[in-house]
């Protein structure tokens, strides 16, 4: 009985994207359910796909309130399997997981500063037809001297399936405390297939010729233009609660990436 109650009791929020399927589906388990504003939820459902997720999470960044998210949109790979039944009894017996994202301090020609977050990745790349030229340093020491190519990123573990792996990226299990930087289309050194990193440390790429060879930073829903350097490390303070189904949780997908033929 005691059971039950706790159960019924649970506050949920449900956030939809525009498509139809998500729009559709919040309708339905918004009067299923007692709908509350998120900021009064002890959950809050995300209805829609990868892309979604993210926004949600950027939204809810750093506050305490976990997301469980169903999906209503293409792949899913942030996402639950859509059900509408026996919902509260799901997100019960869901497993959470801790994300920490990406803080990048992004520096452009002007000498003008600006920072963003980013969940997935953060990824520089060339703006115009002449190759980027970067130089990496790990803890203010450098290490590449040059790298000409395309561009390059850091992923974070969970988002070390997305264009991480791509651009042949390592995939990175959830615990491993570790990131991944890999140049996309390097050039010179052709051979240099990009490195593991402790996520405790500070990396910084400079732009060398920047106004001649101009490149942009991105992270997930913010672009710089005409960067000269970005500074990017895993948050300290930021982190964000995901809830999977135990069958279905995130740990064992990015796994099984490493298995598709």
């Amino acid at each position: 009985m005691e059971w039950h109650y706790f159960m019924t009791s649970k506050k949920i929020a449900f956030i939809a994207a525009s498509s139809e399927p998500a729009v559709s589906a919040y309708s339905k388990l918004s009067k299923k359910h007692d709908h509350v504003d998120p900021e009064e939820a002890d959950v809050i459902v995300a209805l829609g796909g990868d892309g979604h997720m993210l926004e949600t999470l950027h939204m809810w960044l750093g506050r305490e309130t976990p997301i469980y998210g169903m999906n209503r949109g293409t792949v899913g790979f942030l996402m639950n399997e859509y059900r509408e039944s026996a919902l509260i009894n799901r997100i019960e017996k869901a497993k959470s997981v801790q994300l920490r994202p990406l803080e990048m301090v992004v520096t452009d020609v002007d000498g003008k500063k600006s920072s963003s977050v980013a969940i997935n990745d953060i990824s520089l790349l060339r703006q115009k037809r002449q190759a980027a030229k970067l130089r990496i340093s790990i803890d203010q020491k450098i290490r590449l001297p040059e790298l000409i190519c395309d561009g390059v990123l850091v992923a974070t573990p969970a988002g070390s399936t997305a264009y991480n792996l791509s651009a042949h990226g390592p995939i990175i299990p959830l615990d491993a405390n570790l990131l991944a930087l890999t140049p996309i289309s390097a050039f010179r050194p052709r051979r240099w297939r990009g490195a593991l990193l402790p996520d405790h440390v500070l990396i910084t790429l400079d732009v060398l010729e920047p106004r001649k060879r101009p490149v942009s930073a991105v992270g997930d829903y913010t672009e710089v233009r005409d960067v000269k350097r970005v500074m990017i490390r895993a948050s300290k303070e930021k982190s964000i609660t995901l809830l999977f189904d135990p069958e279905h949780n995130l740990e064992d997908r990015i796994l099984n990436e490493q298995f598709i033929p």
